[in-house]
């Protein structure tokens, strides 16, 4: 275990303290060279020096008040505009930024409690979601006082929605729906769950966080979608991450309401302190402006067209990768990639882990996520992968038949850790 970190007697030099942060990264995964299938989104150098610049310019800006700083209410204003036409939202949509998916689904949460129990005077709420679902919803659930009502999934790894009518009851404020879920990567019935919770005068938010940015421009390619966003009757939220397939700087998600009511039950308002008046539209108070700047920096920079491409780099990267799985003596897919997930297993889990090629990739120098049940390796693929698979073809090849040569189990990992 390393040694206690005691502040120093004396400053140091800044040379000194950047070579310092250098040396504690050199075991990080090299995302900006593609070698990350998760956590990390890459454009391109163009688009990643924009982003972090005006995260630099705007670092220190304080979201908590845009009286002090209207250049962030603005900002946030044109990023939700702008991500209207991708989610479907009408002239009366409506809503916020926030720091990341898992933000944006804890105010779906509350927003869908404190409705209910306001306008049906509902105090032992639940919510009804597949499985699949992200784990964010167990956290809402945690922190709000929701009950969640998880449901198993069809073989397709989509929501039952027949399972989930059966578990709806009168107390039941939300209803959840993935586009895609993260897992397997496919999308689920949102006509079917999105009338639900209309059928019981329930919230329904769909996920979007991977797809939402995706599948607006899979579509514009040409690619069978499957109803997905605000323009299905019954979605009164949805969400998607910028800092993901936006390839903004991270801490940038927005979470959209079909209106300015259902929006109204996110904030928090408070005069009971002897400081004046508390309004804040999240989980944060004070926010920095850096990630906000960013969103809306890099969304100019790339516009619509750059979008286009991204997305057909990575659909493209996707669908190769998937063709070399398929094509696997030991692997298999777990389900055919509808936006840019991927998610694979050993065709014969007796003889193979999955879990030891993931170690095998590790020791190559790449990372990808690692999920069960059932034992699966997870490829998030974005556009920096474009020219990157087949390189990363080799090494998968390398790590399987040295994880069957080995014949170890390998580490099962964690999506998200408490360090």
């Amino acid at each position: 275990m390393p040694a206690a970190k005691s502040l120093p007697e004396r400053g140091l030099d800044a040379s000194t303290v950047f070579e310092t942060l250098e040396g504690l990264r050199r075991n990080d995964v090299r995302w900006r060279e593609g070698r990350a299938f998760s956590l990390a989104y890459n454009a391109g150098p163009e688009a990643l020096a924009v982003a972090e610049e005006a995260y630099r310019r705007f670092s220190g800006e304080n979201a908590l008040n845009t009286g002090a700083f209207p250049s962030l209410r603005q900002i946030q204003a044109d990023v939700v505009d702008m991500t209207k036409p991708w989610l479907g939202a009408s002239n009366e949509g409506a809503g916020f930024m926030t720091s990341g998916g898992t933000e944006s689904i804890l105010m779906a949460v509350k927003s869908a409690r404190d409705r209910l129990a306001q306008e049906r005077k509902i105090v032992r709420p639940n919510m009804v979601l597949p499985i699949s679902a992200h784990a964010a919803f167990d956290k809402a659930g945690a922190y709000f006082g929701v009950e969640l009502r998880r449901v198993d999934v069809l073989d397709d790894w989509r929501a039952d929605v027949s399972a989930m009518r059966r578990v709806v009851d009168d107390h039941t404020v939300l209803v959840v729906g993935s586009a895609p879920q993260y897992p397997q990567g496919v999308v689920d019935d949102i006509p079917a769950i999105a009338s639900l919770a209309a059928e019981h005068g329930a919230n329904c938010h769909v996920d979007a966080c991977m797809g939402g940015v995706t599948l607006a421009y899979l579509e514009r390619l040409g690619e069978p979608t499957k109803p997905w966003n605000l323009k299905v009757p019954g979605v009164s939220s949805i969400s998607v991450d910028l800092h993901k397939f936006g390839y903004t700087s991270k801490g940038a998600s927005v979470i959209m309401y079909a209106n300015k009511h259902l929006r109204s039950f996110q904030g928090f308002v408070t005069d009971k302190w002897l400081g004046g008046l508390y309004g804040s539209s999240g989980v944060l108070g004070t926010k920095s402006g850096g990630s906000m700047a960013s969103a809306w920096a890099v969304m100019n920079f790339l516009g619509d067209d750059g979008y286009l491409r991204l997305t057909k780099q990575a659909r493209e990267a996707t669908l190769q990768l998937a063709k070399i799985i398929d094509e696997s003596e030991h692997l298999v897919l777990r389900a055919e990639p509808e936006t840019t997930l991927l998610c694979f297993g050993a065709r014969e889990p007796a003889r193979l882990s999955v879990f030891g090629v993931g170690d095998e990739l590790n020791r190559l120098g790449w990372y990808v996520d690692r999920q069960s049940p059932p034992d699966s390796l997870h490829c998030t693929v974005n556009a920096i992968h474009h020219d990157k698979i087949q390189l990363f073809s080799e090494a998968l090849t390398s790590a399987t038949q040295t994880a069957l040569h080995k014949n170890t189990a390998g580490q099962q990992g964690a999506y998200g850790t408490l360090d």
